[in-house]
C-alpha cells in the first residue's frame, strides 16, 4: 500500500527507499516495545494470549509489501531477542526463537501479498490479516512437528500454545484491519 502510496505522490526512489526504510524500523521497535508493556501490565500470560510482537509485523505486512514487510516480521524476534537477552530474560526464548522467526517472515509475507489490494480497497486488510495468522501459526506448528525430537515442545504443547492465543489473534484480526483502513484513508487521500 505504501509503495503505491509514494509512486501516487511522485515521491523519488531515493524518499521511497527511505520511507519505507523508517517505517520498518519503526515497526521494529514496536514489535520489541509492545510485548515489554503487555509483559509488565498483564504478565507473561498475557503475552502469550495477546501476542503482542504479532501486531507490528501483520501492520507491516498490509502497510510495506512482502518484500519489505519479511524484513520486518524476520528481525522483530531476532532483535527482541538480542535486546531483552542483555537485561534480563530473553523474550523469545532461544530454542522459540528460530520458529517465531518462520512464523511472522510468514505473516509478513502472506498479509504483504494483498499490499496492493488494500491500497484499491481497504477492506482486504481483513482477509490479508486473517489468512496471514493462519499460515503462519501453521507454519509453526509445522516446524515444531518436524524437529520436536530436537526442541523442548511438542505439537500438543504448541497447539495448546495456540488455542490460548486465539483472543489475540481475534483482536489482531479486527484491530489490524481497523488500523490499515485508518491509514489508508489518510494516506490516499493525499492522491486524489
Amino acid at each position: 500500500m505504501l509503495e503505491n502510496v509514494l509512486v501516487g505522490r511522485k515521491v523519488t526512489t531515493k524518499n521511497k527507499i527511505t520511507a519505507k526504510i523508517l517505517t520498518s524500523v519503526g515497526l521494529i521497535a514496536l514489535a520489541v516495545i509492545l510485548p515489554q508493556i503487555v509483559h509488565l501490565a498483564l504478565g507473561q500470560p498475557g503475552g502469550v494470549q495477546l501476542l503482542p510482537m504479532y501486531l507490528p509485523v501483520l501492520i507491516g505486512g498490509c502497510l510495506l509489501g512482502s518484500k519489505w514487510a519479511i524484513v520486518v516480521g524476520a528481525l522483530s524476534p531476532v532483535v527482541s531477542f538480542t535486546i531483552t537477552s542483555m537485561i534480563g530474560e530473553a523474550m523469545p526464548a532461544l530454542p522459540r526463537l528460530p520458529f517465531m522467526v518462520a512464523e511472522l517472515a510468514v505473516f509478513a509475507v502472506v498479509s504483504g501479498l494483498f499490499s496492493k489490494k488494500i491500497y484499491e480497497n481497504g477492506l482486504w486488510a481483513f482477509p490479508a490479516v486473517i489468512l496471514a495468522q493462519l499460515a503462519g501459526r501453521a507454519v509453526f506448528l509445522g516446524l515444531v512437528a518436524i524437529f520436536q525430537s530436537v526442541v523442548p515442545f511438542t505439537v500438543p504443547m504448541i497447539w495448546s500454545q495456540i488455542l490460548t492465543g486465539w483472543v489475540g489473534l481475534a483482536i489482531q484480526a479486527v484491530l489490524v484491519p481497523l488500523l490499515i483502513i485508518g491509514l489508508r484513508a489518510i494516506l490516499v487521500k493525499g492522491n486524489d
